[in-house]
């Protein structure tokens, strides 16, 4: 009896072992012609790689940049296979574990305090949620807007005056696990923001006139497994039927256009948009917030990683929207402004021209509700760190990235009825 539950604990110890990605590396090629785009796809076949730029290997064109992770082992037959066929490689991480340790480049300033330098897992975000509606009650509320699939909730921060009536921005954070800067980068904007309303001239008129709705976790049971059991954990933790692979990608499970990537119907891919379109709880209980709020709801921000885009419709077509050179616009001052404090480059324009094509998105669904500012930052940097951006860049991007969402908050109250 003693043996049996031995075996037991520690086939449960095994199977809740975290991932280790010791002597794994990311890779960067950049294919020249067709030719090289299908030695990729065949590689792609033959070997597990992890696509981090773009998501999948379907997306993967001419003259793209493309970065995937693979294992020690497999990369020996990579390298070769690639200078074989003469196609230039680059190593951005050569240890992804090694780099994984060096994220948390950030000491501790005061223990127990919340920091906005380092990132922080669920349960210190929970606290923060409520730290913030009890230090600024007449500026910051927190709303339950659903639960997860593992039961945890979904908090929304109202940041704003009660009046439900006032034009406002939703913005959501986190709604893929690995992109730790993301929540990092709502927290920061909820702190300064209610922090120096009655101090800064800029923050105090807008919030005057706006009401902000911030989601700092979309994926909370996706972002919890990024930090216990999978670092690069990418999609939620529902349970898929007929299927042994865990989790939706919840940014492809918005009712818009859902059906129109076929690469996106296998439950073990990265990019698996779900049985139905809003299948999963979390994407249902955003897109119900999202409906019952549309009067007022003026701007869809969405924020994500890795590449240093400011992103707007469409991803499932190559048609421009009808307020495409107003959305141009706005990318176009939004990334300048933005580069005025640390000279960071951003490049603009349509999800599926700038970055690759996607179906399902949170941004066209948003966009096709009619919130006809809906933008998606993809935040530092450009891959030499890729989802693994160390605590020590976060306060930088923070600042200026909210230089971009306060332009973008100031030019929605100027231009929107």
């Amino acid at each position: 009896m003693r043996l049996l539950l031995l075996v037991a604990l520690l086939a449960t110890t095994i199977a809740i072992a975290p991932v280790h990605f010791d002597r794994e590396k990311v890779v960067r090629v950049k294919p020249q012609d067709e030719n090289q785009v299908s030695i990729m796809k065949n590689l792609a076949k033959d070997n597990e790689l992890d696509f981090w730029y773009p998501d999948a290997i379907n997306h993967v064109a001419a003259n793209m940049t493309v970065d995937f992770r693979v294992s020690g082992k497999e990369f020996q037959s990579i390298q070769s296979a690639l200078d074989q066929n003469r196609m230039h490689y680059e190593i951005l991480i050569d240890n992804l574990q090694e780099e994984i340790e060096k994220q948390f480049d950030v000491k501790e300033a005061i223990p127990g305090r919340h920091s906005y330098a380092k990132y922080n897992n669920w349960d210190k975000i929970v606290a923060w949620t409520e730290k913030m509606v009890d230090k600024h009650p007449e500026m910051v509320s927190r709303i339950k807007i659903g639960s997860t699939f593992e039961d945890n909730p979904l908090y929304i921060l109202k940041i704003g005056k009660k009046d439900e009536r006032r034009k406002s921005v939703f913005m959501d954070c986190g709604i893929h696990a690995q992109e730790w800067i993301s929540p990092a980068f709502c927290q920061w904007f909820v702190y300064q923001a209610a922090k120096s309303y009655g101090k800064n001239k800029i923050m105090t008129k807008i919030l005057d006139r706006m009401n902000f709705y911030v989601l700092p976790v979309f994926n909370v049971d996706g972002y919890i497994w990024s930090w216990t059991q999978d670092r690069m954990w990418k999609k939620n933790r529902s349970k898929n039927h007929n299927s042994k692979c865990v989790g939706t990608d919840l940014n492809r499970n918005f009712n818009v256009s859902w059906h129109s990537s076929p690469n996106t119907d296998d439950p073990c891919q990265d990019t698996y948009r779900g049985p139905a379109p809003e299948s999963e709880k979390e994407t249902k209980a955003v897109a119900d917030f999202i409906r019952s709020h549309l009067k007022s709801i003026r701007a869809y921000i969405s924020f994500h990683s890795y590449s240093q885009m400011l992103l707007f419709p469409y991803g499932y077509t190559l048609k421009l929207p009808p307020n495409h050179e107003d959305l141009t616009k706005v990318a176009r001052i939004g990334t300048d402004v933005l580069s005025t404090r640390y000279e960071t480059q951003y490049i603009y324009g349509p999800i599926a021209s700038t970055a690759y094509p996607t179906s399902g998105s949170s941004l066209d669904w948003a966009y096709s509700l009619g919130i006809k500012h809906t933008f998606a930052f993809e935040l530092r940097d450009k891959g030499r760190f890729g989802f693994l951006l160390p605590e020590s860049r976060i306060k930088s991007t923070c600042k200026e990235t909210m230089l971009a969402v306060k332009f973008i908050a100031k030019y929605i109250l100027r231009h929107t009825s």
